[in-house]
Parts: structure tokens; sequence; C-alpha cells
């Protein structure tokens, strides 16, 4: 062969190395853009008292109705502002909605924000500070920690009407990134009801993108006027009960609410290197405009079939492989049929005999919580699939005859039901469709299912410590309540509580420790605790700030015989570092150690050389 045919050659082996090595890279790429993404913990505030994902789930399963009269704790003139008859200018003919009664509480020492500042901060960022704390520790990470690091915030947010705010919105997701002292993308969303779902489509790329390496995305929805009331009233586009009967034959306009909800969201590989919980995976999302539709505010099946088959794709599954939808379903004459049409056209298409997909929204619960829907709509989903319950959706007297249900398989959720059992994970799309026109659909599926490490046998201790703290004793004393509450409920292993306790919490300046023998002994202390009592079986103190800890080693004289054998029989680090020194000694000494210290002729202990080491 000649040197220009070796040469050919050559040239052509390289160009197929680096043809496989360019289709390796490519085929990484594609993968890392589509990886699910984990919702590794939740965290939320919603009518009828909610402040917790479980307190939500026990809400929509027991079907209980969260609507409730006008707060009187802001300051509006019910009695001025209620017209049943809708006679009278800048009325409301409805007096009734879901209210977050506690909006005006706030706490702002843990978050070190003076008092005369919290006063003036708009309530849409206190819960939006509270709520990303709380998600942090339900995902037994110390906020602390990641001081710094690469996370992101995505907050939607549609109201600015608080009296004393003299910020733009930018401020809420900015806050949190301060605060947290985060330093990856910060952002708020207005895309009105769609605001949160949009955030958190926006969070899911910068997580593939690496833009962040953890994200919270949510939303949040105060009404601190009522003249969203009043607005649609005028345009009588209100539920005269102030119920949302989405997809009801009564149906007869919105119901306006409130609330607040936050998702931390990893890369699936990141949460599971991580050792992070997870609780479902974001499969796929995508968002959509109406663009020069039938009407800026009026909804548009044609681009909600468009952003339900994006979001399918995005997840590369078929439309047969979800179950259940929960609905954008405000509850109007001019919406609902257009949303129910877009679904028969797509999720109702292809579908096995007898498998139809489920149909149901939160709405129905709590009324309809606009920037904080759509995250409200995936907390919901989230315990369902959990739970293995379909649950229903209220106030549907018949399906609305404006729809042909007949066109594909799509029904009601009028009663709970068992979730089928099948050879794939659960699937829920979440829809939210904006006043701006701008529409989001995410598809959330069963996280899934990973081998359980071998069993370890229980350490055994005489007594436990759980350790609480707090910025102030009041604090503290609700630290203890919610965990008297959470001890008695769910009956977790003493251990296991003192355990997360000291490692998945945020340390804080007040503090109080439980020792407690049993679960008897932990319950009386937190209860001692959580009233402001004493107990013998509590310790209570506080730390000094910038303050330093000194050790100081005894001499010779406190040797005895079978020290530290109990410590090494409890706890492996304390035996693991007791064997790394005696290898070390046992060569200088030349006899072992561990046989004198845990021996039976103290004389021999107590000689120099032993009593030294």
């Amino acid at each position: 062969m000649s040197n220009s045919d070796e040469k050919l050659v050559a040239a052509l082996r390289a160009s197929l190395k680096e043809n496989d090595r360019l289709r390796a890279q490519n085929r990484k790429l594609s993968s890392v853009a589509r990886e699910p993404i984990a919702i590794v913990s939740m965290s939320c505030r919603f009518p009828g008292g909610v402040e917790t994902p479980e307190a939500l789930w026990q809400l929509v399963d027991d079907g209980v109705d969260a609507i409730s009269e006008f707060p009187a704790n802001r300051g509006w003139n019910v009695e001025a502002l209620y017209d049943p008859a809708g006679e009278r200018q800048n009325t409301s003919y409805v007096n009734q909605g879901g209210f977050l009664h506690a909006a005006d509480t706030f706490d702002p020492a843990p978050f070190g924000i003076s008092p005369n500042e919290a006063l003036i901060m708009d309530p849409q960022q206190r819960l939006l500070l509270e709520c990303s704390w709380e998600v942090f520790e339900r995902a037994g990470i110390d906020p602390a920690t990641l001081k710094g690091s690469k996370t992101g915030v995505f907050a939607g947010m549609m109201y600015h009407d608080y009296a004393h705010n003299s910020a733009t919105g930018s401020i809420a997701s900015g806050r949190v990134s301060y605060v947290f002292g985060f330093e990856g993308p910060s952002m708020t969303l207005d895309t009105a009801c769609s605001s949160s779902l949009v955030a958190l489509h926006l969070a899911a790329q910068a997580l593939r993108s690496g833009e962040c390496s953890m994200a919270l995305a949510g939303g949040v929805a105060v009404m601190s006027t009522p003249e969203v009331f009043v607005e649609f009233s005028r345009q009588g586009g209100l539920s005269r009960d102030g119920r949302c009967k989405s997809f009801a034959g009564s149906t007869d306009g919105t119901s306006w609410s409130e609330g607040a909800g936050v998702l931390l969201l990893e890369k699936l590989s990141d949460a599971r290197a991580n050792g992070h919980p997870v609780l479902a995976v974001l499969r796929g999302s995508a968002v959509n405009q109406d663009g020069a539709s039938n009407g800026l505010t009026a909804p548009n099946g044609p681009s909600q079939q468009r952003v339900i088959r994006a979001a399918l794709a995005d997840a590369q599954i078929s439309s047969d492989q979800v179950d259940l939808v929960e609905a954008h379903g405000t509850g109007t004459r001019l919406g609902d049929p257009i949303e129910a049409q877009a679904l028969l056209a797509t999720y109702g298409q292809g579908r096995p005999e007898g498998d139809p997909l489920w149909l149901g929204s939160l709405k129905s619960n709590l009324g309809h919580s606009q920037a904080a829907a759509g995250v409200g709509g995936v907390i919901k989903a989230v315990q369902a699939i959990r739970h293995g319950v379909l649950p229903r959706t209220l106030h549907v007297d018949v399906p609305t005859p404006q729809v042909d249900w007949d066109a594909g398989a799509v029904e009601l959720l009028t009663e709970s039901r068992a979730w089928p059992v099948r050879d794939r994970p659960r699937r829920v799309g979440v829809s939210s469709f904006g006043l701006s026109g701008t529409n989001a659909h995410v598809i959330v599926e069963q996280a899934p299912v990973v081998e359980e490490p071998e069993a370890v046998d229980s350490v055994e201790l005489p007594v436990v410590p759980v350790v609480l703290s707090a910025r102030s004793d009041e604090g503290l004393s609700a630290q203890a309540s919610r965990l008297l509450e959470r001890v008695k409920a769910a009956g977790p292993e003493l251990v296991d509580v003192g355990f997360s306790s000291a490692v998945s919490r945020a340390v804080l300046e007040r503090r109080a420790v439980v020792a407690a023998a049993d679960r008897e002994e932990l319950v009386r202390g937190l209860s001692a605790l959580a009233e402001g009592g004493s107990s013998p079986f509590v310790v209570r103190g506080s730390v000094r700030p910038a303050g330093a800890t000194a050790f100081l080693f005894t001499g010779q004289g406190a040797q005895r015989l079978g020290m530290g054998r109990e410590l090494y029989g409890a706890f492996p680090v304390f035996a693991e570092a007791f064997d790394a020194v005696l290898v070390e000694l046992d060569v200088r000494l030349g006899v072992g150690l561990r046989e004198v210290v845990w021996g039976e002729d103290a004389e021999l202990l107590n000689g120099t050389m032993f009593a030294q080491a």
C-alpha cells in the first residue's frame, strides 16, 4: 500500500472515530435535555387552614369546601362592598371566596427582617419566605447550608395592591434569593393565572441547562384589596355562591381565592446522588400563547390542544399513558367548555376501551387561587399519585351540556376512585391558562422505584436527645407544638426523630433538648415545651452570637475500667475513631490497650503508661 493510500485510510479511520464521538456526545446532550426533574419537597398555604401538603390532601380527600366570607382583618368595608342585588357601583354581588385569613401574621426574626420592615412588606413576599424555608426543612436540608449555591428562584405573582408596597414584583423572588444567599437565576413571573406553572417550566429548563443546581418554583396570591371582586361583579363573571362548579351544568362563574405553594426541584440524578427524597417527577412540560385569537382574555381551544401535545412530546409519551388531568376548570360558561373540548380532542382519543381520562379540579374545593393555582394543582397531583386515589370534584350536578362528552373518552370525577393498577407509572397532566393568553401544561409522574438499602439493626439508646431551635421562645414553643402533632399522628421511631432533629434542621439561637427514653417521655417533654412549662425531660438555653466553644481535656485520673464500651456499641462513628486510635497506640505500647481498658485489672489501667494513653 502506498503512502498516499495509508494516509487516506488513516484519515477515514479518524473521521469514523470523530463521528462516533459526536454521536455519543449528541446522545448524552439529548439525554440531559430530557432528564426528568425530581420534586424533592413541597410546601403550601391554602384556604381552609391548609398549611402543609398533607393538610391539602386531607381537604381534597375529605371533599371539604374551603370557601368562607370576606376576611375581617384587612380593613375592607364589607357592609358597603357587598350588594347581592348588584345595583350599586363599585360593589360585589358575592361576599365569599377562598381566603388565607392568617395572611397578616408573620415572624420576621428567622429571616433577619426587622418588625418595621415586615410591616411594609407585601404579605405575598412573607408567604414565599415561609414556604421556601419550610420546603427545605421538609426535604431534610438546612437552608443555611445552601448559602452561595446555584439555587434558582422562580416565583409566580400577579397582585401588587398591598397599601405599603413600594417595590415591584421582582423583589419577591429577589428577596428569597437575598435572605437565603442563593446565587442562581431569580425571577418573578406574571402571566396571570398560569404564572406558577410557567415558573415550574422555566425552573426545569434552568436545571437541565445547568444554570442552577437546585430550584424553587411556585406562586403566591393574596388579594390585599377587593378590586378583583368589584371588577368581575361588574362583568358578571363571578359565581353567585362563591363556588367554582368546574365543568358542571350549573356553573355560573368563577370564585376568587388565595394561596401559596413552593416546590423544591433537582435533576433526578442529582436528587438520587444527594440522597434527597423524590416525591414525584416532572416528566414533561410546555408553554405557549393564544396569539391573535378570538380575544385577548378569551381562552383558545386550538392553543390549549397544542400546549398539551407539546408537553406530551416533551415527556415522550402518548396521551393514553396519562390517567388524570388536574384541570384549569375555573367554572365559567365560556372557559370550561373550551377546555373540556381541548381535552377530548387530545387525551380523549385513542384510549383503550373502559379506560377514560379522569378529570377534576382543585378549584372546586377552594376557588381559583390565581398565580398559585397551578402549583396547587401540582401538589394535589403528587399527593393523589402517592395515595393511589383519583379524588372527586365538588359541586357537579351534571356534566355541562355545552360539551359533547361522547366525542372522546373523558369523564368527570364526581366520586373518588381507587387508582387502577397498571404496568406503568401513574401520571397526571396539570393545566393552567392565563388571562394573558399564556398557557402551560405539565405532566407529573410517579417517582421511579429504587431498591431500598438493606435494613440495619436499629440502635438502642438509653436516652435519645431531640433538638429544637428557633429565633425566639415563642418560635421554640411553636416548633415543639408542630413536632408533637407529628409524633402523635405518625408515630416515627424515637431514634429517627432524634437523628432528623439534629442533622436536617436549621440551628438557631434559642434551643431546647428533650431527653426521652421512650415515646411517652418525648410526648410529655414536647407538651411542656409547647405550653411554656417545665419538665424534667427538657433543657432550655440560648447561644451567644459569635461565641466560641473550648474543650478542656483532663490529665491523668479520669480513667476507669469499661470506659467507652457503651459508646462503642451505640455509635459507629465513635467506634471507628476508637479503632483508629488503638491501631497507633498499640504499636507504641506493645500491648492491646482495648484489653486493658475493658479488662478487669484496675491497677494495670491506673499505671501511668496506660492512664496517660
